[in-house]
């Protein structure tokens, strides 16, 4: 393998051609791709924003009984009431491949059941729709590349789990519960693929972490013309600015670390809802300020880039100006992907497939143009890659499209990835 800047760089492959039995999964996707726009066009049509819990369940059972009728098991997958979440759908398949390969999706999108986009529309080659392209073609990708192995007689060859999350959009928490099924799965796999929305030509080995974090500053209330001197100090407006642009000149600068203060409030007093994102201050010109809190987020590409992070702020918060005090605190949200030499492996595969098909070589995505994933969950556990479904844009938006003609070359590299790896060919 190569180092390119700290990244591990796919090898270069040989054009493959196609075997036989691979031939065959082409055909059978060519074969069903009416019916796959027909049945992307059923499940969007279904609202399944995070919290319409029968929305998403109901999505699930359709997903489930397409999966019933192709011989997997299905099973739903219930989480606490109190966490106000549908669950998870699951269905596997034990074949006689002694590798175990996972596939990741989820049901929910972040339309709501009473808002005015609702309908998916086809309009020639393209369609537009609520949750179309993130992602349920990229779940409709999964499903029918499995069919298409069924309809060759390949099947049987693998060994496969596909897990459906009914909370991506808005994860439940804690997370160690509501990912605690895909961390399990995730253990007992050899690979990962998930099917965010992506582009023939490239996929995601990587992908960042996201923390949120939250900073307390208290000041000595006085009259204005005291600030400065001894016995009040700074004020704790001037210390939340010391340290805001502290973080700005000595954290800032590291590839692929971002940290945005995104709500600040400063004065006398603070009426604040973070949960809400939203807070009111009481304060005056003439008083010095009392307190002040900013929330903000941070994203990263390594935990050990998070913690390294952390320190530096801690360090910087605890070097307090006359008068004041400050206290920052961090949450955990989705954990980071890094690019690791496994993920590569598996776009070294995927590239094969790619060429075999005449789609030209996958090359890696840029992780900071990525949010946060699912697939984040279990990269402590498993090598694995994204960007695997359909090819659209105005993901999560009104204007959310899907480039038809992405459905059958990315339904056919999906089959014919899981089939190679199903063989071994990430070891080759």
């Amino acid at each position: 393998m190569l180092i390119i800047s700290g990244m591990v760089a796919p090898s270069a492959r040989a054009n493959d051609a196609l075997t036989a039995a691979e031939q065959k999964v082409v055909q059978a996707v060519d074969a069903r791709i009416e019916e796959q726009i027909a049945f992307l066009e059923k499940v969007v049509n279904i609202n399944s924003d995070t919290l319409n819990l029968a929305g998403v369940r109901e999505v699930g059972d359709v997903m489930g009984q397409a999966y019933k009728e192709i011989g997997f098991d299905v099973q739903w997958v219930d989480l606490p009431t109190a966490m106000h979440r549908a669950g998870h759908l699951v269905v596997k398949h034990e074949g006689n491949s002694p590798k175990r390969i996972l596939l990741l999706g989820h049901l929910d999108t972040v339309f709501p059941k009473d808002g005015d986009f609702q309908t998916f529309e086809r309009f020639g080659n393209q369609a537009k729709g609520p949750g179309l392209s993130d992602m349920k073609s990229g779940n409709v990708i999964m499903l029918f590349a499995l069919k298409a192995l069924k309809d060759a007689g390949l099947l049987d060859d693998v060994n496969v789990v596909a897990l459906y999350t009914g909370d991506e959009e808005k994860v439940g928490k804690p997370f160690q519960v509501s990912r605690q099924a895909m961390v399990d799965l995730a253990k007992a796999s050899d690979a990962a693929l998930s099917f965010e929305g992506g582009r023939p030509d490239t996929a995601v080995v990587a992908r960042r972490g996201s923390s949120g974090w939250r900073l307390s500053v208290t000041g000595t209330r006085a009259h204005s013309s005291a600030i400065f001197r001894d016995q009040v100090g700074a004020g704790a407006i001037f210390e939340m600015s010391r340290i805001l642009n502290s973080f700005y000149e000595d954290v800032r600068g590291e590839d692929y670390l971002t940290f945005n203060p995104g709500i600040l409030v400063g004065g006398t007093k603070i009426d604040a809802d973070w949960q809400q994102s939203t807070a009111s201050v009481f304060g005056k010109t003439n008083v010095v300020a009392q307190t002040a809190e900013v929330a903000g987020g941070l994203r990263f590409i390594s935990e050990e880039q998070k913690e390294r992070t952390r320190e530096k702020m801690r360090k910087i918060v605890a070097d307090n100006l006359p008068g004041t005090s400050a206290e920052i605190t961090f949450t955990d949200s989705y954990p980071a992907m890094p690019p690791t030499p496994g993920n590569y492996a598996l776009l070294d595969v995927l590239s094969g497939v790619n060429v075999a098909l005449g789609l030209g070589e996958v090359k890696a995505n840029d992780p900071g143009s990525r949010g946060a994933g699912d697939v984040s969950f279990v990269a402590p556990y498993v090598s694995g890659i994204d960007g695997l479904g359909g090819s659209g844009r105005g993901g999560h938006t009104f204007d959310e499209e899907l480039d038809l003609r992405s459905l059958a070359p990315m339904t056919k590299r999906a089959a014919l990835l899981i089939y190679r790896l199903a063989h071994g060919a990430a070891e080759k």
